[in-house]
């Protein structure tokens, strides 16, 4: 696994690969990403939380997919596109996180990052792991392992 951090002349930098939801532009750590997919022959899980669309088998594993838009309390896309998915790993468990579209990959100063801010949208505060102010726009960085705290209340009844 490569490292995200970079010391340069101007200081630390960290990548993040870009995806918009709802709008609204997120960074997750790239260190995080296994790889971008399109979901296909998506299976719902049964008695599963509203949270997670279902899963896939991706290359011979099965994936956990997550709904971002569900995740962050927003209203199901109606734009006709397919959605995208970011593949991340937790703890050996792989997963893919819905979104509705992929951007490119920024390197960030470390420095350049801030805090959540106090008027930052509840429902992305509980997710997200600091702020980047970019031109005309805000990157809310997502916190992947708050992003999954989901799943440990999807267990089946035995």
């Amino acid at each position: 696994m490569t490292t995200t951090k970079t010391d340069t002349i101007e200081g630390t930098v960290a990548e993040y690969v870009t995806a918009f939801i709802g709008g609204q532009l997120f960074g997750l750590p790239i260190s995080r990403v296994q790889d971008v997919f399109m979901p296909e022959r998506l299976t719902r899980v049964p008695l599963s939380s509203a949270e997670i669309a279902g899963v896939l088998n991706l290359r011979g594993r099965i994936v956990t997919v997550v709904d971002m838009r569900a995740r962050l309390g927003l209203p199901k896309n109606d734009d006709g596109k397919p959605p995208m998915a970011v593949g991340v790993d937790l703890r050996g468990e792989s997963y893919g996180l819905l979104i509705d579209q992929i951007g490119e990959v920024l390197r960030l100063r470390d420095d350049g990052r801030e805090e959540n801010p106090v008027n930052l949208d509840p429902r992305m505060a509980k997710l997200a792991g600091g702020v980047h102010r970019l031109e005309g726009q805000l990157m809310v960085v997502l916190d992947v392992d708050r992003v999954l705290e989901i799943v440990p209340k999807v267990v089946l009844a035995a």
